[in-house]
């Protein structure tokens, strides 16, 4: 799912191209992706493009008359500007908004179809849109400890609630703590202060930096390598990869259609935290180490 740094950059690419200009049509090829609509998507036709902004991990597109376009794009959306009136074609083509200057296309990859567009008014209509969490980039340290321990939960799930902080996600949660070298599995109100600290400057590092990784590698056109997998992250999509930092192979947690990666010698103390999808057929067998872990791995070739 693109994060705040993906969706900062596509923003900045927008600002460049549609900011001024008029939206001509709204195509939608998808009758699920309207999802709220105060207005009818036509009334968004002929007006222009006053202002973009991000809230949480959604696009949002600001018209003449306080009218607003949401876009939220989750696990496989993603925007690419091409010659005005480009084709849409399902099922990969969900919406294009055709400006007097070129098309923006909306497509979804997969089956599961999770992007959604909200038509809104005035900043009553974002704000019912808005989970509410902390900017971390414009909060300072004694704002970020409160809301990161306002419930006890792991730094994993703290961290990717879009409800206690805005915009970070399963990626970029990985690389943030893998900087800060706290576990994901650690509790939130067992921190120290000092780990507090050290989690918060990690959180802004690692943001502001790929923001500005991605910014260059998109340079003056519209970005089109947006994932969540990119081969200069430390731990992230690099499971059995040795860490950049130790040496050790990144190990991984697994649930449902998540995964964190972690390195368990810089983040966890050489401790192996339990992959929920192994632990239930091993039990008390699960290995406590790497070294275990290597050991049953080859035992089962």
């Amino acid at each position: 799912m693109p994060e705040l740094p993906d969706i900062v950059v596509y923003i900045e690419a927008l600002e460049k191209r549609i900011l001024g200009q008029t939206l001509e049509r709204v195509r939608i090829a998808s009758s699920f992706l309207l999802r709220t609509a105060d207005r009818p998507v036509s009334a968004a036709e002929g007006k222009s493009v006053v202002q973009l902004r991000r809230m949480g991990k959604r696009i949002c597109i600001g018209l003449e008359n306080d009218l607003w376009l949401v876009l939220h794009l989750m696990i496989a959306g993603r925007l690419h500007w091409k010659k005005r009136g480009v084709k849409v074609s399902p099922p990969r083509g969900l919406a294009a908004f055709d400006f007097t200057n070129g098309s923006l296309l909306w497509t979804e990859a997969g089956s599961r179809k999770r992007a959604s567009l909200h038509v809104v008014l005035g900043e009553a209509g974002l704000r019912l849109l808005d989970p509410g969490g902390l900017e971390v980039l414009e909060a300072n340290l004694a704002g970020f400890a409160e809301v990161l321990t306002s419930a006890n939960h792991t730094l994993k799930r703290a961290l990717t609630d879009p409800r206690l902080f805005s915009g970070i996600g399963n990626a970029y949660s990985d690389e943030i703590l893998f900087e800060a070298r706290l576990s994901p599995l650690a509790l939130t109100q067992k921190l120290k202060t000092e780990e507090i600290e050290r989690l918060f400057l990690a959180v802004r590092s690692s943001l502001v930096d790929w923001v500005s990784r991605l910014r260059t590698e998109a340079g003056e056109e519209f970005p089109e390598k947006v994932t969540a997998f990119r081969p200069e992250m430390a731990v992230h999509g690099r499971y059995k990869e040795p860490c950049l930092r130790c040496g050790a192979k990144i190990q991984r947690i697994r649930y449902a259609s998540n995964e964190t990666n972690y390195c368990p010698n810089c983040q966890t103390g050489g401790k192996l935290l339990a992959d929920r999808a192994l632990s239930r057929l091993l039990r008390e067998d699960w290995p406590r180490t790497p070294e275990e872990l290597e050991m049953l791995t080859r035992e089962t070739k």
